[in-house]
């Protein structure tokens, strides 16, 4: 129940604790008016003096979601470590343990929430925003993701996380009621029978039960790839849900399954853990050795059941040999459909020369760009189209 039977508070404590609101808000926590009411009576209860006592009061009213935790102890220690008027009360007694730890992933996110102007500043930085949002657009679509600023990729990590997938539906072997459908369900319809002393009246169907294909994203995880990765990867989880099977592996000198660190809610939280999981972020490539790690281990599981794979790399493998080109025929014979995402499409007199790309091209289906938002859009397009009965015996580059 809100806390509303004692006196709010007043003065520096009530605008510091609208400021600290506002801050929340902008980081991505629904704090509305209310929670700024029950955080002010809340203090009232506790001893103001206390850090540890301040941090749990606050904490038990803002945060109402486990992933909203991480955000909040980052934001609370930012911003009262940084407001002068309270420092004297609050450094007297440490914080819990729990807000003890590293910065956590989301602590950019939070910096720059605060970093945003005042609400004296707010209708002039809106109509500036206003002003540039179209060209800014424009610009942020076709940039490539290797030359952007902090402050650009930031723009389009929001723009990625807004981005949804209308994946094509795959027709399975398995039935369901379809009163539309051409398959006759003799045992309801012997069943309803019954009913009517054996005199077949209603006519059941059964019709094919239609689901999204499963995604397997395989990522180069290199020197040469690691900004295009990263923000893959963002792209992945904004297009995950409940329904969609997607699969993520990164791979640079070994083969690392990040699937299930995908899943967490909070973008910043799932790419941290992404992060941690590997051991040979931005080195070596070992293409070959990667994909027969994959085709030996995880493809029949994976891509039983008419997978589409996006293999996101630039293909240029230090040991390129025949094994190489094996295991990408063997993947390729394995999947229903395989698209190659390089960023080195990006440049417009770009040809196959390097020994690995020649390898790997005669056995993928479409081989698109990665560099900028245009491209993950097309590549949504692409998802969505209609799936192929079988392989094509051709290959389709987009540029």
């Amino acid at each position: 129940m809100p806390i509303n039977h004692l006196d709010p508070p007043t003065g520096n404590i009530a605008d510091n604790v609208i400021g600290f609101a506002r801050a929340l808000r902008a980081a991505g926590l629904p704090v509305g008016p209310g929670a700024v009411i029950d955080a002010m009576a809340a203090l009232q209860a506790i001893d103001i003096g206390k850090r540890a006592e301040v941090f749990t009061a606050l904490e038990a009213v803002f945060v109402k979601r486990h992933e909203h935790a991480l955000i909040f102890r980052q934001a609370f220690d930012l911003f009262f470590r940084a407001s002068e008027e309270w420092k004297h009360m609050l450094d007297s007694v440490p914080l819990p343990d729990h807000a003890k730890k590293k910065p956590p992933p989301a602590a950019r996110r939070v910096q720059e929430a605060f970093a945003q102007p005042s609400t004296t500043e707010a209708p002039q930085a809106e109509q500036q925003e206003l002003r540039l949002s179209v060209s800014d657009k424009e610009i942020l679509q076709k940039k490539d993701f290797a030359q952007m600023t902090a402050a650009e990729i930031a723009g389009a990590m929001r723009a990625i996380a807004q981005m949804k997938l209308p994946q094509a539906e795959l027709v399975t072997r398995r039935y369901q009621r379809d009163p539309r459908g051409l398959r006759l369900d003799m045992r309801r319809t012997l069943r309803g029978s019954l009913r009517t002393g054996g005199e077949i009246i209603d006519l059941h169907r059964l019709g094919r039960i239609e689901k999204p294909a499963p995604i397997v994203a395989l990522l180069d995880i290199s020197g040469s790839m690691s900004e295009y990765t990263r923000l893959f990867l963002h792209f992945l989880h904004a297009i995950t849900d409940a329904r969609k099977r997607v699969s993520v592996f990164l791979f640079g000198t070994r083969l690392t399954n990040v699937t299930r660190a995908l899943r967490q809610r909070d973008p910043d939280e799932a790419l941290a853990s992404c992060s941690s999981s590997v051991e040979d972020w931005a080195g070596g490539t070992r293409i070959a050795t990667s994909l027969h790690s994959f085709n030996k281990l995880w493809a029949r599981r994976l891509l039983g059941q008419g997978a589409i794979v996006l293999l996101i790399s630039d293909g240029l493998e230090r040991e390129a040999d025949a094994r190489l080109a094996f295991e990408m025929d063997r993947l390729h014979r394995s999947c229903r459909r395989l698209i190659w995402l390089n960023p080195l499409l990006r440049y417009g007199g770009f040809e196959p020369k390097a020994q690995g790309i020649k390898m790997m091209l005669p056995h993928v289906d479409e081989f698109r760009p990665v560099h900028n938002l245009t491209s993950m859009a097309e590549l949504i397009r692409a998802l969505s189209s209609p799936l192929p009965v079988q392989h094509r015996s051709h290959i389709r580059s987009v540029a």
